[in-house]
């Protein structure tokens, strides 16, 4: 359950981010004071993503309680990189280079390390 949550915790945290990006893109922007109330609301991925982000922070929140924080935290972090960087791929087309990859496993490996003795 504990590493279920933190799954969870990765999913919510990569798509809040994906979904910010979004919301910033043409036609929508970052709503300012300056905007019509209605653009404000209606940038619909602005919300969702700000909502999702606050769904990753209790679901730390829960991890914390079942697991170290030396673990919790460099698993959500570095999922939600590792995550993030494939989902830009995917979805807004952005450019993956071989030291990306490369990172991406490191991270994988360092993580597998750091967890070990936990699972």
């Amino acid at each position: 359950m504990k590493w279920l949550i933190l799954i969870f915790g990765i999913a919510s945290n990569a798509s809040a981010s994906v979904l910010v990006k979004m919301a910033m893109m043409p036609p929508r922007k970052f709503p300012s004071l300056n905007d019509s109330i209605r653009s404000v609301v209606c940038n619909w991925p602005f919300w969702l993503g700000l909502g999702l982000y606050g769904l990753a922070f209790i679901l730390y929140a829960a991890a914390l309680a079942r697991l170290p924080l030396n673990v919790a935290h460099p698993v959500l972090t570095s999922g939600a990189v590792a995550t993030v960087a494939l989902f830009s791929v995917l979805i807004f087309r952005e450019p993956f280079y071989w030291t990306t990859a490369a990172g991406i496993a490191l991270v994988i490996a360092g993580v597998a390390l750091i967890t070990a003795r936990v699972a």
